[in-house]
């Protein structure tokens, strides 16, 4: 069952991946990259001092540090341990995907999904009462998480699961600063 599971899941990945053309490589290379979501990442960054103050913002900006560096390191001791070649490195499918990187490191799961996804979580749960369209940051994770298997070096199960890993952490992350601002700043 297991095995029929991952077949399925190179085979979508090969159909996913084929649907893209030359004509919208550069686009999801600009996508894929960190940093071009700095518009982004800067505005949630004003934001959060706009509503919380130097102070708790302050506090609430190296909390996020924190829970962006936990992702990753979680992710990588993920990889280490499942050790799923990227598909880029797979040599059962490389030779039917289009692949424009090619990263070294495993695949399972997709840091791009689990990173954005926690991030997308903790900016929701922090804004859904003060902003009405805050839940269209959802788009951010989507369309990045996308960029892997349009790029060809990730699997969808390396997605979802890196969605559901990153939901779980923005969750709990935003739970624990929750707590420690109601101790750290009770007026």
């Amino acid at each position: 069952m297991f095995e029929n599971l991952i077949q399925r899941d190179k085979e979508f990945l090969i159909y996913l991946n084929n649907l893209g053309s030359e004509q919208w490589d550069p686009l999801w290379l600009f996508i894929t990259n960190q940093l071009n979501w700095a518009p982004l990442f800067l505005l949630i960054i004003f934001l959060i001092f706009k509503n919380l103050g130097w102070k708790k913002g302050g506090f609430l900006f190296l909390f996020l540090i924190a829970m962006v560096a936990f992702s990753d390191q979680f992710t990588n001791l993920i990889r280490v341990i499942f050790e799923r070649l990227r598909p880029n490195n797979d040599t059962s499918i490389n030779h039917l995907l289009r692949t424009l990187i090619n990263p070294q490191s495993y695949s399972f799961t997709s840091g791009h999904a689990t990173t954005s996804t926690a991030f997308t979580v903790f900016i929701y749960l922090l804004f859904r009462n003060q902003y009405k369209y805050i839940k269209l940051m959802f788009l951010f994770p989507l369309v990045f998480a996308y960029s892997r298997l349009y790029l060809g070096v990730h699997f969808p199960i390396d997605i979802m699961c890196g969605a559901i890993v990153g939901t779980t952490i923005g969750f709990t992350f935003f739970k624990i600063h929750s707590f420690l601002q109601k101790k750290l700043f009770a007026s």
